[in-house]
């Protein structure tokens, strides 16, 4: 703590390579660093507000004019004296800035370390500053709603009320313990209790259950396309791409192995796998090719069985038991080149085998149906609305304490069905509260 308390370290806060260019500073002596390279910005300059004015070097040289922003402690983001500086952005000029400042005074920023300083000012609660990096890592419109929810403390507050509960009982069955020359004094209802510990055992079990779908949002949903050679799953990734990914070619076993890329369906990533033809075959290369194939099945949350004509039964039967536990879509290409009673036909098979999706009919090479079947991928996800309260549990720290927080509570929930002392009872509810 003495450590950080007593650096101001700067660092440059941008990419290079933009017009702009900011450098920050934070620490004990950022007003005196600032005002020694800047004249125009003194120990009088407000804070909270935007100055316009040159920055030199020691020998008196214009480095370039800049704007230079100047926040007292506590009311910066570090909870400490810092200042801004906007430059231009040059590479050079940045570089030159960050010198001099380190000149007068300052040390480089470790990474991280402003927002570590922001957590051990109190700025932020660990799970907010944990959010940061998730935040600047966002690549799309969910992963930015779950880090700016979990930015906001949304997860802090989903526990904050449960965790006071938690004290409150365990503070009573503490103070029976002060009392436990008198067997007959109850303070803590052990109903009620028990009654709360479920409640909030499954609130963290819904939590916990969340993880793999955050997860998902995170990396991108693994999306197998799968079925037997020439059906056009090549041709249906580089439609869904928008570019051509995968080589195309009328003979059959082109793909010999998976071919992996990413698109973003109404804000959602989606890992699209290509993935070599099931047939049989004697060619070394291309069976190695098909277990690959089976092992993206194994991978993915959703699979899409692409299909040119009527599959029968047992073709069903077997897709369905490598499938188990996933999201199954059938998907019959080449629908420009079918009848409306080839249609019906499709349906009516998946209807025998009770299928839970009925196919749906596209054309990869033509474009046709595309839309639907996005939005079908978007179904079979099952993402749960993303509102700014909706927590779902991204962090594998998270995770990890919550199914700690899980196991104590379950031995909580065992003890008071076996009407065990509150002495037993407290440890373990200390144990969850922690």
């Amino acid at each position: 703590m003495t450590y950080y308390n007593n650096d101001t370290i700067c660092a440059l806060a941008t990419a290079t390579g933009g017009a702009l260019s900011i450098i920050r500073i934070s620490g004990p002596d950022s007003l005196r660093i600032i005002c020694s390279v800047c004249k125009s910005i003194t120990e009088a300059t407000p804070p909270n507000t935007v100055t316009y004015t040159d920055i030199r070097d020691d020998e008196g040289n214009p480095i370039d004019d800049v704007m230079v922003s100047v926040f007292h402690s506590p009311h910066s983001y570090t909870g400490e004296n810092s200042a801004e500086i906007s430059c231009h952005g040059s590479r050079y000029i940045a570089s030159k800035i960050v010198s001099l400042l380190i000149s007068h005074g300052c040390r480089q920023a470790l990474p991280g370390e402003y927002t570590q300083r922001a957590y051990l000012n109190g700025k932020l609660a660990l799970d907010q500053a944990e959010a940061v990096a998730d935040l600047i890592a966002s690549t799309n419109a969910a992963t930015h709603k779950l880090a700016l929810s979990q930015l906001r403390g949304n997860i802090s507050s989903e526990l904050a009320d449960l965790r006071e509960k938690l004290l409150k009982l365990t503070s009573l069955l503490e103070l029976e313990l002060d009392f436990s020359d008198h067997e007959d004094l109850e303070f803590a209802d052990r109903s009620e209790l028990l009654l709360l510990a479920q409640t909030i055992n499954d609130h963290i079990g819904s939590l916990t259950r969340s993880f793999e779908t955050g997860q998902a949002i995170k990396q991108g949903i693994p999306v197998a396309i799968v079925g037997k050679t020439n059906v056009g799953k090549s041709t249906l990734l580089n439609s869904l791409l928008h570019e051509e990914r995968a080589i195309v070619s009328a003979i059959h076993g082109t793909t010999r192995d998976t071919i992996e890329d990413t698109i973003d369906i109404q804000g959602i990533t989606f890992r699209f796998i290509d993935t070599a033809g099931i047939r049989l075959t004697t060619d070394d290369i291309e069976q190695i090719g098909i277990s690959r194939t089976f092992a993206a099945i194994g991978k993915a949350r959703i699979v899409l069985w692409l299909i040119d004509s009527i599959p029968t039964p047992d073709d069903f039967q077997d897709m369905r038991t490598r499938c188990k536990g996933k999201a199954l879509l059938i998907v019959r290409n080449k629908s420009d080149l079918l009848s409306p009673s080839d249609q019906m036909e499709s349906g009516a098979v998946a209807k025998v085998v009770g299928n839970a999706f009925t196919p749906v009919f596209i054309s990869a090479k033509t474009g046709q149906g595309i839309g639907s079947l996005e939005d079908a991928i978007l179904r079979a996800a099952d993402i749960p609305p993303l509102h700014a309260s909706n927590v779902i549990i991204t962090n594998a720290r998270h995770y990890e304490a919550l199914c700690r927080a899980h196991t104590h509570l379950l031995r909580v929930i065992d003890g008071l069905q076996q009407q065990l002392s509150g002495d037993l009872l407290a440890e373990d509810l200390r144990l969850t509260i922690d």
